[in-house]
């Protein structure tokens, strides 16, 4: 019996992983699905926990092998993807999966569950309060930060193909709307 997949997804910056975590206290049923990725771990970072860390050669072939219910090379040699296994994992534990991920992540997730899964796009205030907080997190290179920026242009014109946005200008606000769609999805 397959569950309910709740996939949020925005711009890198957004909001959607502390809405996530924050849905993850609400709805105790929920399971966070683990992606896999081929970059190093960052501080504090825990393989199985954070992400399945994979170097690049161990990605591909988890890609051959089909093992992958979407990936994709976000940046240059940089893999990000979900599991099947991980995903079967949790709908084995009686859980219902929420997923942070890439918006084109997202939308290929939709593609393979469309009947059982509810598509949440996290909009940021605008382009400047998104280059704003990546600038405030302090964890990029002039380089990839450019990267980001022009990413999460691209990643916004995605927004209207999800089943509904959350704008992000409040925490708060975006909190209440993110437990009224995800409690009447589940």
């Amino acid at each position: 019996m397959d569950g309910k997949l709740v996939i949020v997804a925005g711009p890198s910056g957004s909001g959607k992983t502390t809405i996530v975590r924050h849905l993850l206290g609400v709805y105790p049923r929920l399971a966070f699905s683990i992606s896999a990725c081929s970059r190093q771990k960052r501080m504090g970072e825990m393989d199985g926990e954070d992400y399945y860390f994979l170097s690049v050669e161990q990605f591909k072939e988890k890609i051959e092998k089909g093992e992958f219910l979407e990936w994709e090379e976000v940046y240059p040699g940089s893999y990000y993807g979900t599991l099947r296994s991980e995903v079967e994992r949790l709908w084995q534990a009686d859980r219902d999966v929420i997923f942070d991920i890439d918006v084109k992540g997202a939308m290929n997730l939709k593609k393979h569950y469309p009947e059982n899964s509810l598509s949440i796009f996290i909009q940021p205030p605008s382009l400047d309060a998104l280059e704003q907080r990546l600038k405030n997190r302090k964890t990029e290179t002039a380089e990839f930060f450019e990267q980001r920026i022009k990413k999460a242009t691209e990643e916004l014109s995605y927004a209207s193909q999800f089943d509904t946005i959350i704008q992000n200008n409040d925490l708060h606000v975006a909190f209440a709307e993110a437990d009224k769609l995800v409690g009447a999805f589940l």
